[in-house]
């Protein structure tokens, strides 16, 4: 599906992950915030480039963006709707939520290198189960900003032990997509006490032979949300993201 055909679809109703969807075209996070957090998010974000790579800000109660052209109220399959920090409800829509005091980020999510992943030949466990990638809270904190802070959140795929300088290789090149995993092997080693347990999405098999690959996620800003209890906030429903008019190309670094 062209983006415009993805976001009419997920406007209609349809709830699914995106991993696979749209191939050739960038995916990102969506986190929402009222404007007098504005700043304390960007600073939040630029001093946690690896988790919060910001793609686009949008003027405050605008409802698109300069890599959106579609409506950041309806056109993602799933939101998340948080009031002091607390999950309220996860929605389809949040057109009657949304306030002209808040302030859209897209941030860069690592859907967006998986293409590169499988045409350098390196599985994809998510997308070939049809399931949501595993995301997972560490122990590793990121730099606080303002009244915001919170854990680093990671997403994890499986990858042949031979391939895991593949993957490194690839995802490099990917900087504001979340670029190169943040680790690689023991999930204990981050804080991480049962790798089939996700915090968010679902859990994937890692079979004999692969080692568990760990990219810094864009759920970080959702996890800073839950630790600070902002009053209120809406974000994606993980793993479903919103879909832009910006091509892969354009984060591909030399």
């Amino acid at each position: 599906m062209t983006p415009e055909q993805a976001r009419a679809a997920f406007r209609a109703g349809l709830r699914v992950p995106t991993a696979g969807y749209s191939a050739g075209w960038t995916q990102a996070n969506l986190i929402a915030l009222p404007r007098d957090l504005a700043y304390d998010f960007l600073l939040f974000a630029q001093r946690n480039p690896r988790s919060c790579p910001v793609l686009d800000v949008a003027e405050p109660g605008e409802t698109s963006a300069s890599i959106f052209a579609g409506d950041l109220r309806t056109d993602l399959p799933a939101y998340r709707v948080y009031r002091d920090g607390e999950l309220a409800e996860e929605v389809g829509d949040v057109t009657d939520l949304w306030r002209a005091d808040l302030v859209a980020f897209l941030v860069g999510c690592s859907f967006t290198f998986e293409a590169a992943l499988l045409e350098a030949g390196v599985p994809v466990r998510h997308v070939e189960a049809e399931c949501n990638v595993p995301m997972y809270r560490t122990d590793r904190e990121c730099r606080p900003a303002g009244r915001l802070s919170g854990p680093l959140v990671v997403s994890m795929r499986p990858v042949p032990a031979e391939l895991v300088s593949t993957a490194v290789r690839v995802t490099s090149r990917y900087p504001a997509v979340h670029g190169a995993p943040v680790h690689v092997g023991s999930p204990e080693a981050l804080g991480i006490a049962d790798v089939d347990a996700p915090d968010f999405g679902d859990a994937v098999e890692i079979r004999p032979g692969e080692v568990p690959v760990f990219w810094a996620c864009g759920v970080t800003p959702q996890a800073a949300v839950m630790r600070s209890r902002p009053s209120f906030a809406i974000g994606h429903a993980p793993g479903h993201m919103a879909i832009t008019d910006a091509r892969n190309s354009e984060f591909l670094v030399p």
